[in-house]
């Protein structure tokens, strides 16, 4: 069967990425609750809010379409880093980070019409950040990149500086494990 393949994303970021793979596909923005719930661990955080993204799409659609729903958190410390409200609050995420190592977690999820879950999965990449002086941080804020990104930093623009290495997927730091996405689409036999 041909599937109609929709992207449940604002991120301009992933429709890059989803793109790299030469797949047709489109775009709608979906909606989720991207608030930690009490006990929720940052892997039950981005799988839910993955799959919730990809449902709220799903459900407006008729058969034959498949959707992609992803979420991406930067994790230091145990603490959960989304995007930042202002800029003292990307300072203080970027102080967090500096000599450190952190994981980034994307979660994507494939759904059919119907909330019928295909395949959800967790990709982990640790990054290590190098120590960070404050003028360095100032100096980035400035550019305005931090303010859409979780954790406040794109390892693909200008934050790529700070970024002393990393182990895993890099796709998956700036926001689609397209390796991994690939293989359940092959999988699933959509691709």
């Amino acid at each position: 069967m041909n599937y109609r393949i929709v992207l449940a994303s604002s991120s301009p970021r992933r429709r890059e990425l989803l793109s790299t793979l030469g797949l047709g596909f489109d775009v709608i923005h979906p909606s989720s609750d991207e608030t930690v719930s009490g006990n929720e661990t940052p892997e039950d955080f981005v799988l839910r809010v993955s799959a919730e993204k990809a449902s709220s799409v799903s459900r407006t659609l008729g058969e034959g379409v498949v959707v992609i729903g992803a979420d991406t958190v930067v994790v230091v410390d145990g603490e959960i880093l989304g995007k930042p409200r202002d800029p003292e609050d990307a300072s203080s995420m970027l102080r967090k980070l500096s000599g450190k190592e952190h994981h980034v977690y994307t979660a994507f999820s494939i759904v059919r019409p119907k909330n019928e879950i295909l395949h959800s999965e967790i990709v982990d990449t640790s990054v290590r950040v190098k120590p960070l002086a404050a003028s360095e941080i100032e100096g980035y804020i400035k550019t305005g990149e931090p303010m859409d990104k979780a954790g406040a930093y794109g390892i693909q623009g200008i934050g790529a500086f700070m970024v002393g290495g990393f182990e895993g997927s890099y796709s998956n730091v700036v926001g689609l494990p397209v390796e991994e996405l690939l293989a359940a689409l092959k999988k699933l036999g959509i691709v």
